[in-house]
């Protein structure tokens, strides 16, 4: 990669330098532990150096990548050119005003369901073992046990090129399964507005002990991964669209369907980016071939083959 100096001498003026990474793996910035050289990977801690940040890469003509917790990502083996952006922890801040929980877009899901859960909030129990960030869940209506983003999300600030600041109601958010208007608009998400209901703290805090009992003994959450590889085509589940063809524990190279979930690719050591993307096309075509049905990834697929 070719330093762009200009930038490097920009970001140090805004950033300290821990901050700030030049040339950075991205495998040990994703929950897959796979991926290439991010040529800047930039952690802003407020919403004025995120500002910053964004107007200086304009200046400088530098793409950038916002990446959540680095959960349902696959980054490839290139990595990915331009800077990416990942939030410093005191974008995790979250407060409690009425029935409304106001939250950094850095603040990871399981933490914002805990803490609506001690504030005897409910609708935030579906997140509680997602393993992403409240910004990377918005980005992509994450959902799970028939909850998503979008019946709990009422305010969404982001972050233009030009460093100004939008802010977009519900009308705006163009939800949709596993998509939102933010998948298109190129701005950062900074600041998430969740409204939730009432509830009594001890059946919130039962009905999540339960969704993470059932999370823990079908998912393999005890190798890397980057959540569920494929959407849920319609009228089918993909996990036992995948079993049912046979398919549970297929090999290529490091990257393997999960000999627990079939829903899930798995890093079973040392896999590469293009293993994933080699036994994703296997499952697709095979699937396809038994079932006639076409699977379609939810995992995103960033950088440089």
């Amino acid at each position: 990669m070719e330093i762009n100096q200009e930038f490097v001498d920009g970001i140090k003026k805004i950033l300290p330098v821990e901050q700030f990474y030049i040339n950075e793996p991205m495998s040990k910035h994703t929950t897959f532990n796979i991926g290439g050289p991010a040529d800047y990977l930039i952690f802003p801690g407020s919403m004025d150096q995120l500002q910053s940040v964004i107007k200086l890469m304009n200046q400088c003509d530098i793409p950038f990548t916002i990446l959540g917790n680095g959960s349902n990502v696959l980054v490839l083996d290139k990595g990915i050119r331009g800077a990416v952006i990942k939030f410093h922890a005191p974008m995790s801040y979250k407060r409690c005003e009425g029935n409304k929980i106001i939250a950094g877009a850095g603040a990871y899901l399981k933490h914002i369901s805990q803490y609506a859960a001690e504030n005897s909030l409910t609708g935030m129990e579906f997140a509680c073992g997602i393993p992403g960030s409240l910004g990377g869940a918005v980005f992509m209506n994450a959902g799970a046990y028939d909850g998503e983003m979008k019946n709990v999300v009422t305010e969404v600030k982001t972050v233009t090129a030009t460093g100004k600041i939008l802010t977009y109601g519900p009308d705006e958010f163009n939800f949709g399964y596993r998509h939102s208007v933010f998948q298109a608009n190129g701005q950062a998400i900074a600041e998430i507005t969740l409204e939730l209901q009432p509830g009594d703290k001890a059946e919130i805090q039962a009905k999540m002990d339960d969704y993470t009992a059932r999370r823990e003994s079908k998912q393999p959450l005890e190798m890397p991964s980057a959540g569920s590889t494929f959407k849920r085509p319609e009228g089918y589940y993909a996990g036992t669209l995948i079993d049912s063809t046979g398919l549970k524990g297929l090999q290529v190279g490091g990257a393997q369907i999960s000999t627990k979930h079939a829903g899930f690719v798995v890093n079973s050591g040392h896999a590469t980016a293009q293993d994933v993307l080699d036994l994703i096309k296997e499952v697709q075509d095979r699937v396809y071939k038994e079932k006639g049905v076409k699977l379609y990834p939810e995992v995103r697929i960033i950088g440089e083959q």
